[in-house]
């Protein structure tokens, strides 16, 4: 874990690939001030539209850390981290750096032993989404946490209900759709009809604001 008082926080990029220090939000979210707000400007300086940063990988033993003493499945910290975990080393993104990655994996497994007892309490569904989205990808499991991270149950209902049925072998059958070669979509394919699909959706959403 970076040490708070490291110069090194001051020099490292987050999600917009500026340099981007976490640490007074960070002191923000461990006394509890302004949570919705400080979650909320964390989350879009940590992670911007597929970008993470250094200061993204940073920042998630002390994501841990202020959140293992409350004992509480708060979504905000396992839904952050299992986002910055899937970015990592996609596209552009830096992988972790080494002199960060010992704290950096034992963040991650900290994280989920915390939600392995976590989950037994967890009540909400997107406290319970969250945590599940977080261990698939603890153990390896990364499609499954993406499918858990950035889709809710009604999103993927809808998908279903169009007539997408998985055939047991990580493919789905698409029912003879001529924009699929052979009648079946890849993981890739399903993945970005889902982005798709959401995108639609948010885009229904504003228009009838």
């Amino acid at each position: 874990m970076l040490d708070l008082n490291d110069k090194r926080w001051a020099e490292m990029k987050g999600g917009y690939r500026v340099p981007f220090d976490p640490r007074p939000l960070l002191a923000q979210l461990e006394r509890s001030k302004k949570l919705d707000e400080t979650w909320y400007e964390l989350t879009g300086e940590l992670f911007h539209q597929g970008d993470v940063g250094e200061a993204s990988y940073a920042a998630v033993p002390h994501l841990v850390r202020i959140h293992g003493p409350r004992g509480l499945p708060d979504a905000n910290t396992y839904s952050l981290v299992a986002t910055i975990d899937l970015a990592r080393g996609e596209g552009k993104n830096p992988e972790v750096p080494k002199w960060l990655q010992p704290g950096y994996d034992n963040a991650i497994s900290a994280l989920a032993a915390i939600g392995l007892r976590e989950l037994t309490v967890a009540r909400k569904m997107e406290e319970i989404q969250s945590v599940l989205a977080l261990l698939a990808i603890w153990k390896g499991a990364r499609t499954y946490g993406r499918l858990l991270n950035w889709y809710a149950q009604d999103e993927l209902y809808e998908l279903v209900e169009k007539g997408l049925n998985a055939d047991g072998h990580g493919q789905i059958k698409t029912g003879g759709d001529p924009q699929i070669a052979d009648g079946v979509l890849r993981e890739s394919q399903f993945l970005a009809l889902l982005a798709e699909e959401r995108a639609k959706a948010a885009c229904a959403r504003i228009y009838s604001l």
